[in-house]
């Protein structure tokens, strides 16, 4: 193997540019050619592909989003479509790719595999929900942006007897709410694990106001469960509090990486170098109990999710 690119798909994440100054860099030193694919499976089928050298990647390990632009396509799944991008890569003489992404990508990285170009799937996505790994890269940057607004929220709203309710993203994953709920102390907290009763949550907050004396509360909700600025105006009007609405939204996406996501990011971009040479494809990066591994995509979307229930346990013995 002499030439691979990298690309970023879906939505971005802290981290990705870690891990595309990574692949670069760990390639060059490895001897070989590496191309960057801008804007995703888009621009690979569009043939937007041009050699990156070293001086491209300087100074991006400290930014977030990614360098490389990243969409969505959808006519990817259609063999047509994939067929002009196996196209484009011969003709630019790239034999590997590398895919950061979520599990739309990782499918995306299988079929290519399939039709003879050996990928590697690296997890990039703030919600944590590929399950091969125990973090997705920008986890914990969206993690701790979150627990800033969240703490910063908590402030205003002990000064004004309020609730505050705090829809954070994580689509079919609860993962952001139920550790940024544990590290801010959140009264309760709404995910697809735990269901949502609003009764429940009426009871429990009137609870916390009248026997435990509180003088506000947080409530965290996963995006997706329910309205949030309805359930504000609820707590209003059946409880001592004065419910508010924060939706954190996009912001979860931006900001510079944290320590933790550009070494993983680091670990990860070098390990999908080393497993093209040695000729994987169709194959996923991950960490599991600390040790960097690589796995077949196919086991990796069958994966049920490891429960988060002594999380949950946790957080109400401690509320």
């Amino acid at each position: 193997m002499k030439k691979i690119g990298v690309l970023t798909s879906g939505g971005d994440a802290p981290g990705m540019n870690a891990v595309i100054r990574a692949v670069v860099r760990s390639g060059i030193s490895a001897g070989l050619e590496v191309f960057g694919i801008f804007d995703g499976y888009e621009g690979l089928v569009n043939d937007k592909i041009r050699l990156l050298n070293k001086g491209d990647v300087s100074d991006i390990i400290i930014k977030g989003g990614t360098i490389l632009g990243s969409a969505r396509l959808e006519e990817f799944k259609l063999v047509e479509v994939r067929e002009k991008a196996v196209e484009n890569l011969a003709r630019h003489g790239i034999e590997g790719l590398v895919v950061i992404g979520g599990d739309g990508s990782y499918r995306g990285a299988l079929a290519l595999t399939e039709m003879g170009i050996n990928c590697i799937g690296i997890p990039g996505t703030i919600d944590n929900d590929i399950d091969s790994t125990d973090y997705t890269i920008g986890f914990d940057t969206a993690l701790n942006t979150i627990i800033e607004n969240v703490d910063k929220l908590r402030d205003t709203s002990s000064s004004h007897h309020r609730c505050s309710v705090i829809e954070v993203m994580g689509n079919r994953c609860g993962d952001l709410a139920i550790y940024a709920g544990i590290t801010t102390g959140a009264e309760i907290i709404i995910t697809k694990e735990t269901g949502y009763d609003e009764e429940e949550v009426l009871d429990r907050l009137r609870y916390f106001e009248e026997k435990k004396q509180k003088r506000h509360s947080i409530v965290l909700v996963s995006e997706k469960i329910t309205d949030v600025h309805l359930l504000a105006r609820k707590i209003s009007l059946h409880t001592g509090f004065s419910g508010r609405a924060t939706i954190l939204g996009h912001i979860q996406r931006g900001g510079s990486p944290t320590a933790r996501d550009r070494i993983l990011a680091t670990q990860f971009g070098d390990k999908a170098v080393r497993a093209l040479l040695n000729g994987e494809g169709g194959r996923c990066v991950g960490i599991v109990n600390e040790e960097i591994i690589t796995i077949d995509i196919t086991e990796a979307l069958q994966l049920t999710k490891k429960s988060r229930k002594p999380l949950f346990e946790l957080h109400d013995r401690l509320v």
